[in-house]
């Protein structure tokens, strides 16, 4: 079918900012390049959906791919509230169908996490025969792997599960966490998410790594506490569901939490203290994961 790309031209920030709303509001990709490179929209850098591409250029070229008859008018005042941005001068042009699978799947390639662990798309061979190898394609739910609050993550996971732990993964998009803790030797493994869309991409992104993982809506979680719970959302959601994820977490259970800038650490912290004494236990360009343990449950504690 034809697509319709939508192009404008954003400051650095702004264009990670656009990346991800513009994803949010149904565009089918969002690429970033440099305007002072050539024809506008010649090389962009396609970014995951949920994990957006920051500009490299002092001005950002934004490149939105969108579906012919799409409403666009609508889509691109929905993401520049989203985004915070006041909605941009733009220009439209439309394109006949092509084999956008294949355009794109050259822009992604093995991921190494570190310690043997790679993120290999389905097109791509394994690194080498003894690594832990999490095939997982670029999709519609969130994480890939390349952004640092899912690599933090997994880094997370490959350093501290030891083989037998119940784990949530709490806020799944795609599953890769759920995924890397069932490869790394997890027991039994359960992911949620509000997206019934993330819900389907986890399960069928666990059976194509032949793993198995339960994949359920948060009210749909059975009773009982996990011995690893990780949830890679945002700070400020991460601090409503901190009585939530505490319940969720058994005593001297651990908890990761990701999503969370530098600058929001102690915020985030601060909103699970009454359960978990919290640590960043690493950063990343700016980005931060907590790291703790879980308290004896008191009745004052919860």
């Amino acid at each position: 079918m034809p697509f319709v790309s939508v192009q404008f031209d954003t400051d650095a920030d702004g264009a990670e900012r656009w990346s991800d709303a513009l994803i949010e509001a149904g565009a089918l990709s969002v690429g970033v390049s440099d305007p002072a490179a050539g024809t506008p929209g010649e090389s962009p850098v396609y970014a995951e959906p949920g994990e957006p591409v920051a500009g490299r250029w002092a001005v950002s070229r934004v490149d939105a791919m969108f579906a012919d008859g799409a409403d666009i008018d609508r889509m691109l005042s929905d993401a520049a509230r989203a985004a915070g941005e006041p909605l941009p001068p733009h220009e439209t042009r439309e394109f006949a169908d092509r084999d956008w699978v294949r355009a794109t799947q050259s822009q992604f390639g093995p991921i190494e996490i570190g310690d043997g662990l790679w993120i290999v798309p389905s097109w791509c061979e394994p690194p080498s025969p003894d690594a832990v190898v999490l095939r997982l394609d670029p999709g519609l739910a969130f994480g890939t792997g390349s952004h640092p609050t899912t690599r933090l993550c997994l880094e997370w996971l490959r350093a501290t599960l030891a083989g037998g732990e119940t784990v949530l993964d709490y806020g799944c998009g795609s599953g890769i966490l759920a995924i890397a803790a069932a490869k790394l030797g997890a027991r039994s493994v359960v992911g949620a998410d509000v997206d019934a869309q993330a819900l389907a991409a986890s399960a069928a992104n666990a059976e194509a790594n032949g793993v198995h993982a339960s994949f359920v809506a948060p009210d749909r979680l059975g009773a009982g506490a996990s011995d690893v719970v990780v949830a890679n959302i945002l700070a400020n959601p991460l601090i409503l569901l901190a009585p939530a994820l505490a319940a969720r977490t058994r005593s001297g259970g651990r908890i990761a939490l990701s999503g969370i800038l530098d600058a929001q650490a102690a915020e985030v912290a601060a909103a699970y203290a009454r359960w978990f004494t919290l640590a960043v236990w690493r950063s990343l360009d700016g980005w931060a994961l907590l790291a703790g343990t879980r308290r004896e449950r008191t009745p004052a504690a919860g």
